[in-house]
């Protein structure tokens, strides 16, 4: 008798959880998932990048050891971040995640600068294949950052309305951290890679 009485209880659970939002909140906590691992995946190619093009633009100003330091360091914070899905979770260290991204950016922009000095630099066949797959990337990541951006709304949202702020309090689903407002501005503008108004040579079919 205690078994069957149990059953029904949880039958009836789970309509309850189901009608209020219980299903959403699996849904969309996956898309959450998701669109992070796209961030992450194109913050990753950004990275790969960056030796790359530290190594051309060493070749023509080894002099600008102020510049390969900051690029190096930035590199390096980005590098001892763990950012696992879990980070949307914890605001303190998706905040981190923010400023290391943010001074990996400056130093990133600063180091294509230089290149503005150097003619022979800007004319380099590798150094334009690197400009060109670092302006591709920086693109897909403000669109990979639209992405986690809107689904942790729809997810917080979900977190906030009634009845499913109830389901919410019940199984302990929290409100998400995202990139604030002034943060997306600043950190989705891409490196200055165009030199001289010179068109980027189209990828080979």
């Amino acid at each position: 008798m205690r078994n069957w009485l149990t059953s029904v209880l949880l039958i009836l659970t789970a309509l309850s959880l189901s009608g209020c939002g219980y299903n959403k909140f699996q849904t969309q906590d996956e898309q959450v998932k998701a669109s992070w691992a796209e961030v992450l995946n194109q913050y990753q190619r950004r990275a790969d990048l960056v030796p790359n093009l530290v190594n051309v633009v060493k070749g023509y100003a080894s002099h600008e050891k102020d510049v390969f330091i900051q690029v190096a360091e930035a590199r390096a914070s980005v590098g001892k971040i763990q950012a696992t899905p879990e980070l949307v979770n914890d605001p303190e260290a998706f905040a981190k995640f923010q400023a290391a991204q943010r001074d990996m950016s400056g130093a990133l922009s600063r180091l294509m600068l230089v290149a503005e000095n150097y003619p022979q630099l800007k004319a380099d066949g590798v150094f334009r294949d690197l400009q060109a797959q670092l302006e591709g990337t920086e693109n897909r990541i403000t669109v990979a950052r639209k992405r986690f951006i809107d689904s942790v709304q729809d997810y917080n949202g979900t977190v906030r309305q009634f009845p499913s702020n109830l389901t919410a309090m019940v199984m302990g689903y929290k409100t998400k951290a995202s990139f604030t407002v002034d943060n997306e501005k600043e950190i989705s503008k891409a490196p200055k890679v165009d030199f001289g108004g010179q068109p980027t040579p189209a990828p080979a079919q």
